[in-house]
């Protein structure tokens, strides 16, 4: 459930990356070039990231990919509330899977340990 809900937030975050270079060209004072490169890169390493959730370690590197999306509000101001939004989530998926996975252990547990009805 965890790998399901943080691949969601992350091709979520991708796309609205991606949109958020098309508008930062108008708004910024980085080159076009520059701003292709940086966006570019995060929305990559948000899909690549996609790929790796099976291990332990890409949910770290998802938490430092969420700063900095919210950090590139220094580029365009709206990726301040969109980047916390998308870190919220990420964030309150990660608590609610771990509970669900908790929840989800106790149940077999609790099967597990009840004998099989008389016939």
């Amino acid at each position: 459930m965890r790998r399901r809900l943080a691949a969601v937030v992350l091709v979520l975050e991708a796309l609205v990356v991606f949109f958020a270079v098309l508008v930062a060209k108008d708004l910024s004072d980085l080159s076009t070039g520059q701003l292709t490169l940086l966006g570019g890169g995060l929305c990559l390493a948000c899909l690549l990231l996609c790929g790796f959730l099976r291990y332990s370690w890409a949910y770290v590197v998802g938490s430092v990919l969420q700063v900095v999306v919210v950090l590139s509000g220094l580029v365009v101001p709206i990726m301040w509330f969109v980047g916390l939004m998308f870190a919220a989530m990420w964030f309150g998926f990660l608590v609610l899977a771990a509970h669900m996975e908790r929840n989800i252990a106790k149940i077999q547990a609790a099967r597990a340990a009840t004998p099989p009805p008389a016939r």
